[in-house]
């Protein structure tokens, strides 16, 4: 009778926890990272007799051993492989779409070549003083595009600065939670709800940190994560308990990650994730800023040189139409009196226009127009690139995801039927109780 109870009650216990499990399934079904659990049930091992010729095999019941995890650690680092490609390549695009934007806001093409139109205007009546202003005019509305556009440049370049400092931050703390769930997995027991909950919280901060830099992941017997950033020989940033600290630095257009733990310091060259895009991003700032400022530089000496070698409408040396502040985009028109403009050659008169027209050879030959209309198409083709690159490998990554999940994730339908099998077992063991003290019961009263 004894025997009867005992499996009654250890199905019960059994069952019980099995429905416990799949409650947790159901309920986290859209929790991200979360991963399904199952209850591993195994059968009470049986003992034997004989009695006359008969073999008698007495079942104990069924035990709870565990719960496992479902997991596929294959699937997993592919999701953070894409994931890595996906976030530099979004991360990129984004600095690009803000280049695009300063090149293309401030109109400087267009600019750049009504002043050298109005130039026209003046070598057709050298001697009127309305095509002068025009002209002053429109070399205002050039200092003020290039100006401009640096400083829009600028401000991207603070932007970034503060995107990666975020990032940063966002990577030392990720780093510090892994520690901690690497030490809770040292103490916590195998096949318990507590386990399987450190795991996901493991795996959904290194797939967080995938999406920062390419990571390198290794697991041991006891589902620590030791991660390497930049690949397998990169720099440590978590091992065990132990963290890594990283800082961002920039000087020019180039970028620097610092790793620093226990006063070793090594430098981190990200080729996925938001930090690499960042890096990216920086350097085709970088590379704006330069060819903006070799446009202006060579506009600006290339007028005032000419103004130089000419005389304006009384008869004295060219002054400068342009000055350069602190940086050769940083450009403002010093010429005030439109009389002063240069279009005659030396010794000549007031209508003479003979230097005025060797703008027109600095215009072709300098390709002010021409550069500034390559490097904005040059841009926004390179960004197009991104775009197009970014949804290949958001597909992937989608594909990747959907892998996993067929092993992680619940399956409402799949959960659905192991609840009712589950009930119906706890039911039964349930039952299986209730008779075996109905007949104790029953021999009771015979007494």
């Amino acid at each position: 009778m004894s025997d009867i109870l005992s499996i009654g009650a250890s199905g019960v216990r059994a069952y019980q926890l099995a429905l416990s499990t799949v409650a947790d399934n159901i309920a986290n079904a859209s929790t991200a990272g979360y991963s399904r659990r199952s209850t591993n049930l195994e059968r009470i091992a049986a003992s034997s007799s004989r009695i006359g010729q008969r073999q008698i095999t007495d079942g104990l019941g069924v035990a709870a051993t565990g719960i496992k995890r479902q997991a596929d650690d294959f699937r997993s680092t592919a999701v953070r492989a894409a994931g890595a490609d996906l976030a530099r390549t979004q991360t990129s695009a984004v600095w690009l779409d803000q280049i695009e934007t300063s090149l293309g806001g401030q109109q400087l093409g267009t600019r750049i070549a009504s002043f050298f139109n109005s130039a026209k205007a003046v070598s057709a009546d050298p001697a009127a003083i309305t095509p002068r202003v025009a002209m002053l005019e429109a070399g205002a509305g050039v200092a003020i595009a290039f100006t401009a556009t640096g400083r829009a440049l600028d401000q991207i370049t603070a932007d970034l600065d503060i995107k990666a400092s975020a990032a940063v931050d966002e990577l030392n703390t990720l780093g510090y939670a892994l520690a901690k769930v690497n030490q809770g997995l040292d103490r916590a027991s195998p096949g318990t709800g507590g386990r399987a909950s450190l795991l996901d919280q493991r795996d959904t901060i290194l797939e967080k940190l995938s999406a920062l830099s390419d990571v390198n992941v290794a697991i041991d017997a006891n589902g620590r994560a030791a991660v390497r950033l930049g690949g397998a020989t990169g720099p440590m940033l978590v091992g065990g308990a132990e963290t890594a600290f990283v800082t961002y630095q920039r000087s020019g257009s180039a970028v620097a990650y610092i790793v620093e733990q226990n006063g070793t310091v090594a430098s981190l060259s990200p080729v996925g994730g938001a930090l690499a895009g960042l890096a990216e991003g920086a350097q085709r700032i970088g590379d704006a800023r330069v060819e903006l400022n070799r446009i202006a530089t060579g506009l600006v000496d290339g007028v005032n040189t000419l103004q130089s070698q000419g005389r304006d409408l009384d008869g004295n040396p060219g002054a400068a139409i342009f000055a350069v502040g602190a940086t050769p985009s940083d450009i403002s028109v010093s010429l005030i009196n439109p009389r002063g403009i240069a279009a005659a050659a030396v010794g000549g008169g007031p209508r003479n226009n003979s230097n005025l027209i060797t703008l027109e050879t600095l215009r072709t030959t300098g390709q002010f127009e021409a550069d500034t209309a390559s490097f904005i198409a040059t841009n926004a083709a390179t960004l197009a690139s991104r775009r197009t690159v970014a949804a290949a490998q958001a597909a992937i990554h989608d594909g990747a995801i959907v892998a996993r999940d067929q092993v992680t994730g619940v399956n409402l339908d799949s959960e659905a039927v192991d609840l009712i099998r589950f009930q119906q077992a706890y039911q039964a063991s349930s039952r299986i109780i209730q008779v075996a003290r109905e007949t104790l019961q029953t021999l009771l009263d015979i007494r």
